[in-house]
């Protein structure tokens, strides 16, 4: 690969993308079992009535002093102490070991390309220009040259970001597996148009870097010859349950001979890229659009560039080896560097070198087919079945909660517990992602947002006879506790990480010890509420499904003078719980300005 990163970028030609790791702890920690129970029990009191926390403190309190627990403690240790990860298995399993579909889970940045209609050029530039921009990004990590991420000064891991290109999912039992295919002899793009699959390579027959104009002339011969007939829409099967998506997939090379290097071809692409032939223009039907698609037009184990024949486009992650924020990066400089000019996009003349888009030919038999159409149908049920709204909270943003010296992802937080709180009148059980990568191979942990502190703050909220100061009082001790234990999580002092662990140092045939059976534990880590926080200048909106069949999505950015978050559910009653949003973001802030009030007239007094 050629490096060529655009003027006024960062790189570091001599330190690859993970060449600060050997300076970072490894592995996660292992936190003492004794300060996991404390937390434990701390973050489950806000959801079990005083009957119920006693005998669940009773069993952890056994638990933690019994011999089993230091067992299942040395036996973790000991596996945090072996070298990497197990071959072939890029997070350790614990990501890929799904069951259900992928789309579930699928996170999604949405970035602005308006124009006027397919014919606007502006279209095809939004085409061509994502993935210009997104050549340089992929030799600086492709090279090891990309700048690390840094934390208050500490680099961050960067091992997650070799899956960002040219990388598949493949569906396997019991456990979903990774491959990254070499860049160097796999310099193309798929194109995704109608339901056909379009080969493009990135470089001329003679080595050189597409310009800007022939990948537009590309793409369009590529729309011209996809827009002639629908094709059968294999990617539906990427959308199946993974188990019966590993059965199809051997069916499908068992079909024809030439169908597993079809497959592999798709597989190695740097990335994909759906021309959907939609145009979509409110935030809730771009969300449905970036989150799902029409499940056709789509090949979910690979990350995915959206662009529909309005210009608009996003881009849909595939979450098993990364997280959010390699995707947000990738998208911040996609935007950033077009933005300012900072991206070579060549001449404006074609090379007669070109190669010309190669159309990936499937062939389907009869049980190949019956596997499509039995995946579309699942698709559609299974989407059918689920809500999607947006809130666009314009009332205020950071700007607004930083007057009050408060984190505002604290504030958003404690938002939402008011508003489910409004909804279902008691605490709602909440996951909140924290990334760990300061340590080496580091993913999330959990910020456990409900809290005892939470939960007396919203309990004077609805008491009438509670005076704003005191729930004030209440509020910033809420969001005081709530920095506090994000600030465990990210140090992988988390209670769920380590719980799971030593769950999984279990041996076959040895008793489940009674902590997990508790009915208090199961409850305390049902998420209902499955909360992230991506916020950018660039993102026009993100978000996931919901984690159990009772529970909502909740993504959310805050920004200068607002907080949007897309809301995703099994159809309970989704609309009331964002108007309930609305209503507690606004009935914080009234209350805060109204205590700063009431404290300045007591100041002048």
């Amino acid at each position: 690969l050629k490096l060529n990163p655009p003027r006024g970028l960062q790189s570091r030609p001599k330190a690859g993308c993970n060449a600060q790791i050997s300076g970072l702890p490894t592995p996660l920690p292992v936190p003492p079992l004794s300060s996991t129970l404390a937390k434990y029990l701390e973050t489950i009191r806000p959801h079990l009535t005083p009957a119920e926390y006693a005998r669940s403190e009773s069993i952890v309190r056994k638990f933690g002093a019994s011999a089993e627990a230091a067992e299942l403690q040395r036996r973790l240790e000991a596996r945090a102490a072996e070298p990497g990860l197990p071959t072939g298995s890029p997070t350790g399993g614990t990501m890929l070991h799904t069951w259900g579909t992928v789309i579930r889970c699928g996170e999604r940045e949405l970035f602005l390309r308006p124009c006027g209609g397919p014919r606007n050029p502006r279209c095809a530039q939004a085409r061509r220009d994502a993935i210009k921009a997104m050549l340089p990004f992929r030799a600086l990590v492709e090279t090891a040259q990309l700048e690390p991420e840094k934390v208050r000064g500490a680099p961050l891991c960067m091992d997650s970001y070799k899956w960002l290109f040219h990388a598949s999912r493949y569906p396997t039992i019991p456990s979903d597996t990774a491959y990254k295919f070499d860049p160097s002899t796999h310099n193309h793009v798929v194109f995704i148009r109608n339901n056909r699959f379009f080969e493009v390579q990135l470089a001329r027959r003679d080595g050189t870097e597409l310009s800007a104009a022939e990948l537009e002339a590309t793409i369009a011969d590529v729309i011209r010859q996809a827009d002639t007939h629908k094709g059968v829409p294999f990617g539906a099967l990427t959308s199946e349950n993974r188990d019966t998506w590993t059965h199809a997939r051997q069916r499908l090379i068992e079909g024809s001979p030439s169908n597993e290097a079809a497959l592999k071809r798709i597989e190695s692409a740097m990335i994909i890229v759906a021309l959907d032939n939609s145009r979509p223009t409110s935030r809730d039907e771009l969300s449905w659009g970036a989150w799902v698609g029409d499940g056709r037009n789509r090949w979910y184990d690979k990350h995915q560039l959206i662009v529909w024949d309005n210009g608009r486009s996003a881009f849909m992650g595939e979450h098993s080896c990364m997280d959010g924020t390699p995707t947000l990066r990738l998208n911040e400089f996609i935007l950033g560097s077009l933005a300012k000019k900072e991206i070579d996009l060549g001449t404006s003349s074609s090379s007669s070198s070109l190669t010309p888009p190669s159309e990936i030919i499937l062939t389907a038999n009869d049980a190949v087919l019956a596997d499509v159409k039995e995946a579309e149908k699942n698709f559609d049920k299974f989407v059918g079945a689920h809500d999607l709204c947006v809130l666009h909270y314009d009332g205020y943003g950071k700007n607004f909660i930083k007057q009050f010296k408060t984190s505002p992802d604290a504030w958003a937080q404690l938002v939402k517990q008011l508003a489910f709180h409004k909804f279902k009148g008691r605490p709602g059980v909440t996951y909140e992602s924290a990334q760990t990568r300061k340590y080496q191979l580091g993913r999330t942990e959990v910020i456990r947002a409900a809290s005892s502190e939470s939960k007396a703050w919203v309990d004077a909220m609805v008491d009438p006879a509670a005076t704003d100061a005191h729930r004030a009082a209440l509020f910033r001790s809420a969001a005081a506790r709530h920095v506090q234990y994000a600030a465990w999580a990210a140090d992988g002092q988390g209670v769920d990480r380590h719980l799971f662990g030593l769950k999984k140092m279990i041996k076959d045939g040895e008793a489940l010890p009674e902590t997990y059976q508790d009915p208090a534990f199961s409850r305390t880590n049902h998420w209902e509420l499955s909360t992230s926080q991506l916020s950018s200048q660039y993102l026009d909106g993100w978000g996931y499904g919901e984690v159990v069949p009772d529970g909502y999505g909740l993504s959310y950015s805050i920004g200068d003078d607002y907080i949007r978050w897309t809301i995703t559910s099994l159809k309970l009653d989704t609309d009331e719980f964002r108007d309930c949003l609305a209503e507690a973001a606004t009935k914080t802030r009234q209350m805060m300005e109204r205590a700063r009030q009431v404290k300045g007239t007591k100041t002048k007094l």
